[in-house]
């Protein structure tokens, strides 16, 4: 019973939004009313340059991780540590402490993943790097290991809870993303 009491506390985790922070501390403009409105590393890159963007990638992927390795480490069961995953995931893009207005969950995602296990981690961040090399576009590197971490979550890890809340998470993504999409299609992202 106590273990269930993890998933309020990754969506707390989840819920600290970096690049906000990031922007305060470094006296940057709030993400939220610049360049996307997104508050996520892309476009605190857009607003503060490629140091306050790897700043706030790595929080966004800190809070995925930290509360997954903590459930991990306290030996929950697979439906909990399940939970625990999508928490943290649903405090970033909704997150409590900044009215619920959240990123769209890459670095979030790269971070449960890898707080699930490396190769996970490694195969989502792998493939994100590969369409990247190939593109030089984030967005469709994101989407593209969005579609594929539910597959390899069933290859590495072979759980139905892990693979059913990544599928879950794979759609949101992919919904978040639905502006970029549509530049995709396009033609029009960068």
């Amino acid at each position: 019973m106590i273990d269930w009491l993890l998933v309020p506390i990754a969506y707390l985790i989840g819920s600290v939004s970096s690049a906000i922070i990031v922007c305060e501390l470094m006296g940057l403009d709030d993400p939220r009313e610049h360049g996307s409105g997104n508050p996520g590393a892309t476009n605190v890159m857009r607003i503060g340059g490629k140091k306050a963007a790897a700043i706030t990638l790595l929080g966004d992927a800190l809070k995925g991780l930290v509360p997954v390795l903590g459930a991990k480490a306290l030996g929950v069961d697979m439906p909990v540590l399940a939970s625990v995953v999508f928490a943290a995931f649903l405090g970033h893009l909704y997150p409590v402490f900044f009215g619920f207005k959240g990123g769209k969950g890459v670095a979030t995602t790269f971070g449960v993943a890898l707080g699930v296990g490396w190769l996970l981690g490694l195969a989502v961040s792998g493939t994100w790097f590969a369409v990247y090399k190939i593109s030089n576009i984030s967005s469709l590197s994101a989407l593209v290991a969005a579609v594929l971490a539910p597959a390899y979550v069933w290859l590495i890890v072979g759980d139905p809870f892990l693979v059913a809340v990544f599928a879950v998470i794979s759609a949101v993504l992919l919904w978040r993303h639905k502006s970029n999409i549509q530049r995709l299609i396009a033609g029009e992202e960068q």
